[in-house]
Protein backbone atom coordinates (compact mmCIF):
# COMPACT_ATOMS: atom_id res chain seq x y z
CA UNK A 1 0.00 0.00 0.00
CA UNK A 2 1.28 3.48 -0.84
CA UNK A 3 2.38 5.77 1.95
CA UNK A 4 0.26 8.81 2.83
CA UNK A 5 0.36 11.38 0.08
CA UNK A 6 1.82 8.94 -2.48
CA UNK A 7 0.06 7.49 -5.50
CA UNK A 8 0.24 3.70 -5.64
CA UNK A 9 1.75 2.49 -8.91
CA UNK A 10 0.67 -0.77 -10.57
CA UNK A 11 3.17 -1.66 -13.35
CA UNK A 12 0.60 -4.02 -14.92
CA UNK A 13 -2.16 -1.47 -15.36
CA UNK A 14 -2.73 0.97 -18.20
CA UNK A 15 0.41 0.07 -20.15
CA UNK A 16 0.32 0.90 -23.88
CA UNK A 17 2.12 -1.02 -26.64
CA UNK A 18 2.30 0.45 -30.13
CA UNK A 19 2.49 -2.34 -32.72
CA UNK A 20 2.49 -2.62 -36.49
CA UNK A 21 2.09 -5.11 -39.31
CA UNK A 22 4.58 -4.56 -42.14
CA UNK A 23 2.52 -5.78 -45.11
CA UNK A 24 5.01 -6.28 -47.95
CA UNK A 25 5.40 -7.88 -51.36
CA UNK A 26 8.82 -9.58 -51.06
CA UNK A 27 10.91 -10.52 -54.06
CA UNK A 28 11.21 -14.28 -54.35
CA UNK A 29 14.64 -15.71 -53.45
CA UNK A 30 16.31 -12.29 -53.08
CA UNK A 31 17.36 -11.98 -49.45
CA UNK A 32 19.49 -8.85 -49.87
CA UNK A 33 16.76 -6.97 -51.74
CA UNK A 34 14.19 -7.98 -49.14
CA UNK A 35 16.58 -6.99 -46.35
CA UNK A 36 16.65 -3.44 -47.71
CA UNK A 37 12.85 -3.37 -47.84
CA UNK A 38 12.72 -4.49 -44.22
CA UNK A 39 14.99 -1.58 -43.28
CA UNK A 40 12.73 0.90 -45.07
CA UNK A 41 9.71 -0.35 -43.14
CA UNK A 42 11.68 -0.25 -39.89
CA UNK A 43 12.52 3.40 -40.64
CA UNK A 44 8.84 4.21 -41.14
CA UNK A 45 7.86 2.26 -38.03
CA UNK A 46 10.45 4.14 -35.98
CA UNK A 47 9.05 7.46 -37.20
CA UNK A 48 5.63 6.30 -35.99
CA UNK A 49 6.91 5.21 -32.56
CA UNK A 50 6.26 1.50 -33.13
CA UNK A 51 7.67 -0.89 -30.51
CA UNK A 52 6.78 -4.27 -32.09
CA UNK A 53 6.93 -4.65 -35.88
CA UNK A 54 5.76 -7.86 -37.55
CA UNK A 55 6.71 -8.90 -41.10
CA UNK A 56 4.92 -11.74 -42.96
CA UNK A 57 5.87 -15.40 -43.16
CA UNK A 58 9.21 -16.00 -44.93
CA UNK A 59 9.50 -12.25 -45.44
CA UNK A 60 13.24 -12.35 -46.20
CA UNK A 61 12.96 -14.98 -48.94
CA UNK A 62 9.42 -14.85 -50.30
CA UNK A 63 7.02 -17.71 -49.68
CA UNK A 64 7.45 -19.86 -52.81
CA UNK A 65 10.95 -21.14 -52.10
CA UNK A 66 10.31 -24.85 -52.91
CA UNK A 67 13.45 -26.60 -54.26
CA UNK A 68 15.55 -23.48 -53.52
CA UNK A 69 15.14 -24.10 -49.79
CA UNK A 70 18.77 -25.28 -49.16
CA UNK A 71 20.20 -22.39 -51.18
CA UNK A 72 18.21 -19.79 -49.22
CA UNK A 73 18.69 -21.30 -45.76
CA UNK A 74 20.66 -19.31 -43.19
CA UNK A 75 21.49 -19.91 -39.55
CA UNK A 76 20.51 -17.68 -36.66
CA UNK A 77 24.11 -16.34 -36.72
CA UNK A 78 24.00 -15.18 -40.35
CA UNK A 79 25.47 -11.66 -40.69
CA UNK A 80 22.36 -10.44 -42.54
CA UNK A 81 20.08 -11.48 -39.70
CA UNK A 82 22.39 -9.84 -37.16
CA UNK A 83 22.53 -6.73 -39.34
CA UNK A 84 18.73 -6.53 -39.27
CA UNK A 85 18.74 -7.04 -35.50
CA UNK A 86 21.19 -4.15 -35.12
CA UNK A 87 19.06 -1.97 -37.40
CA UNK A 88 16.01 -2.71 -35.26
CA UNK A 89 17.58 -1.01 -32.24
CA UNK A 90 15.18 -1.16 -29.28
CA UNK A 91 12.25 -2.12 -31.49
CA UNK A 92 11.28 -5.80 -31.52
CA UNK A 93 11.16 -6.85 -35.18
CA UNK A 94 9.73 -10.23 -36.22
CA UNK A 95 11.00 -11.39 -39.61
CA UNK A 96 10.53 -14.68 -41.47
CA UNK A 97 13.34 -16.72 -43.01
CA UNK A 98 14.43 -20.22 -44.01
CA UNK A 99 16.49 -21.44 -41.08
CA UNK A 100 19.11 -24.14 -41.25
CA UNK A 101 18.95 -25.91 -37.93
CA UNK A 102 20.69 -28.90 -36.42
CA UNK A 103 21.47 -31.97 -38.52
CA UNK A 104 20.91 -30.19 -41.86
CA UNK A 105 17.22 -29.65 -41.14
CA UNK A 106 15.49 -26.69 -42.81
CA UNK A 107 12.72 -24.80 -41.05
CA UNK A 108 10.14 -22.17 -41.90
CA UNK A 109 11.09 -19.86 -39.04
CA UNK A 110 10.40 -16.42 -37.63
CA UNK A 111 12.92 -14.54 -35.49
CA UNK A 112 12.34 -11.81 -32.94
CA UNK A 113 15.20 -9.33 -33.36
CA UNK A 114 16.22 -6.50 -31.03
CA UNK A 115 19.33 -4.55 -30.03
CA UNK A 116 21.64 -6.49 -32.33
CA UNK A 117 20.52 -9.91 -31.13
CA UNK A 118 18.27 -12.75 -32.20
CA UNK A 119 16.24 -12.91 -29.00
CA UNK A 120 13.81 -15.68 -30.00
CA UNK A 121 13.06 -18.08 -32.88
CA UNK A 122 9.85 -19.94 -33.60
CA UNK A 123 9.89 -22.83 -36.06
CA UNK A 124 6.61 -23.51 -37.82
CA UNK A 125 4.79 -26.48 -36.29
CA UNK A 126 1.91 -27.10 -38.72
CA UNK A 127 3.36 -27.37 -42.23
CA UNK A 128 0.49 -26.63 -44.58
CA UNK A 129 0.17 -29.47 -47.10
CA UNK A 130 -3.31 -29.14 -48.55
CA UNK A 131 -4.95 -27.18 -51.34
CA UNK A 132 -2.11 -25.54 -53.28
CA UNK A 133 0.26 -25.82 -50.31
CA UNK A 134 3.08 -28.36 -50.03
CA UNK A 135 5.37 -27.21 -47.23
CA UNK A 136 5.97 -30.68 -45.78
CA UNK A 137 7.94 -31.53 -48.91
CA UNK A 138 10.56 -28.93 -48.04
CA UNK A 139 10.60 -28.13 -44.32
CA UNK A 140 11.12 -29.92 -41.02
CA UNK A 141 8.54 -29.30 -38.31
CA UNK A 142 9.14 -27.25 -35.21
CA UNK A 143 8.54 -28.89 -31.84
CA UNK A 144 7.77 -26.25 -29.23
CA UNK A 145 5.37 -23.50 -28.16
CA UNK A 146 7.30 -20.84 -26.24
CA UNK A 147 7.09 -17.13 -25.49
CA UNK A 148 9.38 -14.13 -25.71
CA UNK A 149 9.40 -10.93 -23.67
CA UNK A 150 9.26 -7.51 -25.29
CA UNK A 151 9.01 -5.61 -22.02
CA UNK A 152 6.85 -6.25 -18.98
CA UNK A 153 3.97 -6.84 -18.95
CA UNK A 154 3.98 -7.73 -22.66
CA UNK A 155 4.92 -11.31 -23.55
CA UNK A 156 4.45 -12.61 -27.09
CA UNK A 157 4.09 -15.93 -28.84
CA UNK A 158 4.63 -16.44 -32.59
CA UNK A 159 2.33 -18.56 -34.75
CA UNK A 160 3.35 -18.91 -38.39
CA UNK A 161 0.29 -19.12 -40.63
CA UNK A 162 -1.12 -22.70 -40.36
CA UNK A 163 0.04 -22.91 -36.74
CA UNK A 164 -2.93 -20.68 -35.96
CA UNK A 165 -5.38 -23.22 -37.42
CA UNK A 166 -4.74 -25.52 -34.47
CA UNK A 167 -6.71 -23.99 -31.56
CA UNK A 168 -4.99 -26.31 -29.10
CA UNK A 169 -1.65 -24.62 -29.79
CA UNK A 170 -3.09 -21.16 -29.10
CA UNK A 171 -4.54 -22.51 -25.87
CA UNK A 172 -1.07 -23.69 -24.82
CA UNK A 173 0.48 -20.32 -25.70
CA UNK A 174 -2.03 -18.55 -23.47
CA UNK A 175 -1.26 -20.91 -20.60
CA UNK A 176 2.48 -20.37 -21.20
CA UNK A 177 1.98 -16.68 -20.39
CA UNK A 178 1.51 -14.99 -23.78
CA UNK A 179 -0.29 -11.67 -23.54
CA UNK A 180 -0.26 -11.03 -27.28
CA UNK A 181 0.01 -13.20 -30.39
CA UNK A 182 2.11 -12.54 -33.49
CA UNK A 183 0.88 -14.24 -36.66
CA UNK A 184 3.06 -13.87 -39.79
CA UNK A 185 1.17 -15.46 -42.70
CA UNK A 186 1.38 -16.01 -46.45
CA UNK A 187 -2.26 -16.27 -47.44
CA UNK A 188 -3.45 -16.18 -51.05
CA UNK A 189 -7.00 -16.35 -52.36
CA UNK A 190 -6.20 -19.65 -54.08
CA UNK A 191 -4.38 -21.43 -51.24
CA UNK A 192 -7.14 -23.71 -49.93
CA UNK A 193 -9.83 -23.80 -52.62
CA UNK A 194 -12.53 -21.74 -54.27
CA UNK A 195 -15.12 -22.58 -51.60
CA UNK A 196 -12.95 -21.32 -48.74
CA UNK A 197 -12.53 -17.58 -48.10
CA UNK A 198 -9.10 -16.91 -46.64
CA UNK A 199 -9.86 -13.26 -45.71
CA UNK A 200 -13.05 -14.26 -43.89
CA UNK A 201 -11.37 -17.28 -42.31
CA UNK A 202 -8.48 -15.26 -40.91
CA UNK A 203 -10.68 -12.49 -39.57
CA UNK A 204 -12.95 -15.02 -37.87
CA UNK A 205 -10.00 -16.89 -36.34
CA UNK A 206 -8.13 -13.90 -34.90
CA UNK A 207 -11.30 -12.28 -33.55
CA UNK A 208 -12.11 -15.58 -31.83
CA UNK A 209 -8.63 -15.94 -30.30
CA UNK A 210 -8.60 -12.31 -29.17
CA UNK A 211 -11.99 -12.62 -27.50
CA UNK A 212 -11.63 -16.15 -26.12
CA UNK A 213 -8.21 -15.65 -24.50
CA UNK A 214 -8.19 -11.91 -23.84
CA UNK A 215 -5.18 -11.75 -26.12
CA UNK A 216 -4.47 -9.14 -28.83
CA UNK A 217 -3.35 -10.50 -32.22
CA UNK A 218 -1.10 -8.96 -34.89
CA UNK A 219 -1.66 -10.83 -38.18
CA UNK A 220 0.60 -9.79 -41.08
CA UNK A 221 0.08 -11.05 -44.64
CA UNK A 222 1.89 -10.83 -47.96
CA UNK A 223 0.48 -8.77 -50.80
CA UNK A 224 0.98 -8.84 -54.57
CA UNK A 225 0.79 -11.57 -57.18
CA UNK A 226 3.46 -14.26 -57.62
CA UNK A 227 3.54 -17.71 -59.23
CA UNK A 228 -0.16 -17.59 -60.06
CA UNK A 229 -1.12 -16.78 -56.46
CA UNK A 230 -2.83 -13.54 -55.44
CA UNK A 231 -1.88 -12.54 -51.90
CA UNK A 232 -4.74 -10.46 -50.57
CA UNK A 233 -2.96 -8.36 -47.92
CA UNK A 234 -5.60 -7.38 -45.38
CA UNK A 235 -3.28 -7.53 -42.37
CA UNK A 236 -5.25 -7.15 -39.16
CA UNK A 237 -4.74 -6.17 -35.54
CA UNK A 238 -7.35 -7.05 -32.91
CA UNK A 239 -7.57 -6.21 -29.23
CA UNK A 240 -8.21 -8.43 -26.20
CA UNK A 241 -11.97 -8.33 -26.83
CA UNK A 242 -11.57 -9.48 -30.44
CA UNK A 243 -12.33 -5.99 -31.75
CA UNK A 244 -10.63 -4.93 -34.99
CA UNK A 245 -8.25 -2.05 -34.35
CA UNK A 246 -6.68 -1.76 -37.81
CA UNK A 247 -7.03 -3.43 -41.22
CA UNK A 248 -4.66 -3.25 -44.18
CA UNK A 249 -5.58 -2.84 -47.81
CA UNK A 250 -4.36 -4.78 -50.83
CA UNK A 251 -0.91 -3.22 -51.25
CA UNK A 252 2.27 -2.58 -49.30
CA UNK A 253 1.71 -0.57 -46.14
CA UNK A 254 2.35 -0.25 -42.44
CA UNK A 255 -0.73 -1.11 -40.38
CA UNK A 256 -0.44 0.47 -36.92
CA UNK A 257 -2.47 0.16 -33.71
CA UNK A 258 -2.10 0.66 -29.97
CA UNK A 259 -2.70 -2.17 -27.53
CA UNK A 260 -3.76 -1.47 -23.94
CA UNK A 261 -2.70 -3.88 -21.22
CA UNK A 262 -5.57 -2.76 -19.05
CA UNK A 263 -7.87 -4.15 -21.75
CA UNK A 264 -6.10 -7.51 -21.41
CA UNK A 265 -6.56 -7.41 -17.64
CA UNK A 266 -10.25 -6.60 -17.88
CA UNK A 267 -10.91 -9.10 -20.66
CA UNK A 268 -9.26 -11.96 -18.77
CA UNK A 269 -11.12 -11.03 -15.61
CA UNK A 270 -14.49 -10.90 -17.36
CA UNK A 271 -13.95 -14.06 -19.44
CA UNK A 272 -11.49 -16.23 -17.47
CA UNK A 273 -10.58 -18.78 -20.14
CA UNK A 274 -6.93 -18.79 -19.12
CA UNK A 275 -7.64 -18.89 -15.39
CA UNK A 276 -10.17 -21.71 -15.67
CA UNK A 277 -8.21 -23.93 -18.03
CA UNK A 278 -7.81 -27.47 -16.71
CA UNK A 279 -4.71 -29.10 -18.19
CA UNK A 280 -4.95 -32.01 -15.77
CA UNK A 281 -8.35 -32.89 -17.23
CA UNK A 282 -6.95 -32.70 -20.77
CA UNK A 283 -4.08 -35.02 -19.86
CA UNK A 284 -6.44 -37.48 -18.18
CA UNK A 285 -8.75 -37.51 -21.18
CA UNK A 286 -5.87 -38.16 -23.59
CA UNK A 287 -4.74 -41.01 -21.34
CA UNK A 288 -8.28 -42.42 -21.28
CA UNK A 289 -8.67 -42.19 -25.06
CA UNK A 290 -5.27 -43.79 -25.61
CA UNK A 291 -6.29 -46.69 -23.38
CA UNK A 292 -9.59 -47.08 -25.21
CA UNK A 293 -8.01 -47.32 -28.64
CA UNK A 294 -5.05 -49.38 -27.47
CA UNK A 295 -2.19 -46.96 -28.05
CA UNK A 296 0.98 -48.33 -26.41
CA UNK A 297 2.16 -46.13 -23.54
CA UNK A 298 5.61 -45.65 -25.09
CA UNK A 299 4.23 -43.92 -28.19
CA UNK A 300 1.65 -41.66 -26.53
CA UNK A 301 2.07 -37.90 -26.81
CA UNK A 302 0.65 -35.28 -24.49
CA UNK A 303 0.35 -31.56 -25.12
Amino acid sequence: MAADGEVEHNPFKGDTLRVAAAQIDPTEAEIDENLNKHKRFIDEARRRDVEVLVFPELSLTGYQVRSRTPDLAITRHDPRLIELAEYAGGMTVIAGFVEEGYAAQFHNSAAALRDGEVVFIHRKLNLATYGNLEEAKYFARGRYIETFSHRLPWTGSIFICADAWNPGLVHLAALAGATFLVMPVASSHEAVGIDFSNPLGWETAIKFYGMMYGMPVIMTNHCGSRDGEQYWGGSRIVDAHGKLLAVGGAGEELVVAELQYNTVRQARFQLPTVRDSNLDLIHREIERLDNRIGVPREVRTLP
